[in-house]
């Protein structure tokens, strides 16, 4: 994958339309309602992944790995092991340290552009 078209040249990524694979989310990761997780991966750059996750309203557990993102629509408010929390919305930027454990409560369908650090 790479952050190009297939002639070579860049590409807008309409990221708020993008067609996302949808999932329930795992058994006992999902604590409140039945929330749904889904991604679309835009590129794969060296050390990095960047794409586009959303997550339907509910509450769900995760570990994080070492991420950037920015939110493009929805609302939630994370709350991680210390009980500090984030409230995001549009327009906001996260920073989410590898290992946290955290709980996303998300009050309207999320949807973010994400940039992980996968350590090459």
């Amino acid at each position: 994958m790479t952050t190009f078209a297939a002639d070579g040249g860049p590409r807008r990524i309409p990221a708020l339309d993008l067609e996302l694979a949808w999932e329930p989310v795992p058994g006992p990761q999902a604590v409140a309602g039945e929330p749904r997780l889904g991604a679309a991966p835009i590129a794969e750059l060296p050390g990095l992944e960047v794409g586009v996750w959303g997550h339907t309203a509910g509450t769900s557990t995760d570990v994080e790995a070492d991420e950037v993102f920015v939110v493009l629509a929805g609302r939630a408010t994370i709350t991680f092991e210390d009980g500090s929390e984030l409230r995001v919305g549009p327009g906001d930027v996260g920073v989410l340290p590898p290992g946290a454990a955290t709980r996303w409560t998300v009050h309207e369908e999320l949807r973010k552009v994400y940039v992980i650090r996968t350590g090459a």
